[in-house]
């Protein structure tokens, strides 16, 4: 029964911190930048990828990072695509 005592009060004391704590956070260098969309357009009949890059002079790069799931063989009309994005 002693035993038992000793070995509950040896895991407990292992369980529970001894008083100090330490928080640590991650750093703004290892989190990517939240991108919030600033401008969108509603694309017409008869746009494609290309001619939306064209009229508002972006790259294809960029115009891919902000509209990451966007398929280009399937836009359709009234679907709203991002052409202009703040990172915060």
């Amino acid at each position: 029964m002693l035993f038992s005592c000793i070995l509950l009060l040896f895991s407990l004391a292992l369980t529970f911190p001894n008083g100090e704590s330490k928080v640590t956070f991650p750093t703004r260098s290892t989190e990517k930048p939240i991108s919030v969309c600033n401008k969108i357009y509603g694309t017409q009949a008869g746009d494609t990828c290309l001619s939306i890059l064209e009229a508002f002079h972006l790259t294809a790069s960029a115009f891919n990072t902000f509209n990451p799931n966007l398929n280009c063989e399937k836009i359709f009309v009234g679907e709203w695509l991002c052409i202009d994005d703040l990172a915060i």
